[in-house]
C-alpha cells in the first residue's frame, strides 16, 4: 500500500512546527521547469510532510507567474499523495468574514494566462472536474477545524481570478450574482493539475478581508489585515499539525478515486502518442503510461 504524504501549498511560515523533526531543504527537478522554490521536508511523529512555498521564500513570484506545473510535479516526483493548499482570500458573503476559514467544495476559473494542463499536443486527455476537490481530504480538515474550533464552512465555490490588480466593483459584484463565496488568485490551474496528477486535493480559502463589494470595505487598513493573516496563519499552523497524524493513517485513501483520475482520460491512441510528451509525463502519469 502507497505511504500517504501530506504535502501543503502555502505561505513561507507554515512549516514552523514544534516537533517537526529531519528537517531539510530538497532541490526538485521537474520537465516542467523550476517549482517556487525548494521543497521543505520533515517528519512530525510517523507522518511525512513536504511544503513549498506558493510565491517562494520572502513571496518574489506574483500569482499569475507562478509556476503551477512545476510545483504540482515536483510534490508529485517527491511522494506527494495527499495535498493541502492554504490561501488568503477576499470574502464575497456577509457571513463569512475575516479570520472565517472556507472548506472550498467548487471552483470558477477566470483566470487567463496560464499553462493549465500537463497534456497537450501529441498526447492529450481530459479529466473531471465536476467534483474539483477530494472529500475525504476535505472531511479530515473539517473534522480537525471543528475539534480546534476554527470557524469555519463546509463547502462553498471559489471565484479564481487572474490578478495581480484585484476586482472591480462591478465584478465584485458579479461574482456574487454568481453564488461565489470566496475570491483569489492561485487555486487555478493548481487544482486542475493536482487532479491530472492524481493528487487529492482540499483548498482550505482563509478570509483575510471582504472584497469591494462590502460597504466598509474602503475602511479597512492594513494593520486590520495584517492583524487577521497573523491569526490565520497560527490556525493554519494548528490545521497542518493535527491534519498529519489522520492522513497518514488513513487506509481508505489508496482506494480514493482522485488517485485514479487517468484511468479513462488518455485519447491519443497509444501509437500515436508523441515519444517526447510520452517521456516528459512519466512522472505525472506513468501509472497509466506504462515505463519507457
Amino acid at each position: 500500500m502507497t505511504k500517504n504524504v501530506l504535502g501543503i501549498i502555502g505561505g513561507s511560515g507554515l512549516y514552523d512546527l514544534p516537533g517537526l523533526a529531519d528537517t531539510r531543504w530538497v532541490g526538485v527537478d521537474t520537465p516542467f521547469g523550476t517549482p517556487s522554490d525548494e521543497l521543505f521536508m520533515g517528519r512530525l511523529g510517523d507522518a511525512q510532510l513536504v511544503f513549498l512555498p506558493r510565491h517562494g521564500r520572502g513571496h518574489r513570484i506574483p500569482p499569475a507567474e507562478v509556476n503551477y506545473r512545476a510545483n504540482i510535479a515536483a510534490l508529485k516526483i517527491a511522494g506527494v499523495t495527499d495535498v493541502l493548499s492554504l490561501s488568503a482570500v477576499g470574502s464575497l458573503r456577509e457571513d463569512l468574514p475575516p479570520g472565517h476559514f472556507v472548506v472550498v467544495d467548487q471552483f470558477i476559473d477566470r483566470t487567463v494566462a496560464r499553462a493549465k494542463s500537463f497534456f497537450g499536443t501529441g498526447l492529450v486527455a481530459h479529466v473531471s472536474m465536476a467534483h474539483p476537490v477530494c472529500s475525504r481530504l476535505g472531511e479530515h480538515v473539517q473534522a480537525v477545524l471543528a475539534a480546534r474550533g476554527v470557524a469555519h464552512t463546509l463547502g462553498g465555490c471559489y471565484l479564481a481570478m487572474e490578478g495581480p490588480q484585484f476586482s472591480t466593483l462591478a465584478e465584485s459584484q458579479l461574482y456574487r450574482s454568481w453564488g461565489c463565496s470566496v475570491i483569489g488568485m492561485t487555486n487555478m490551474p493548481e487544482a486542475k493539475l493536482a487532479r491530472e496528477a492524481e493528487l487529492c486535493y482540499c483548498s482550505v480559502a482563509m478570509v483575510t478581508d471582504f472584497d469591494c463589494w462590502h460597504p466598509d470595505h474602503d475602511a479597512v487598513t492594513v494593520d486590520a489585515i495584517i492583524r487577521v493573516l497573523l491569526g490565520n496563519a497560527a490556525a493554519a499552523k494548528g490545521l497542518v499539525a493535527a491534519l498529519a497524524t489522520g492522513v497518514a493513517s488513513d487506509r481508505t485513501a489508496s482506494t480514493c478515486a482522485c488517485r485514479s483520475a487517468l484511468e479513462h482520460a488518455l485519447i491519443t491512441a497509444p501509437e500515436a502518442r508523441d515519444a517526447a510528451m510520452v517521456d516528459r509525463l512519466q512522472p505525472i502519469a506513468s501509472r497509466v503510461l506504462g515505463p519507457r
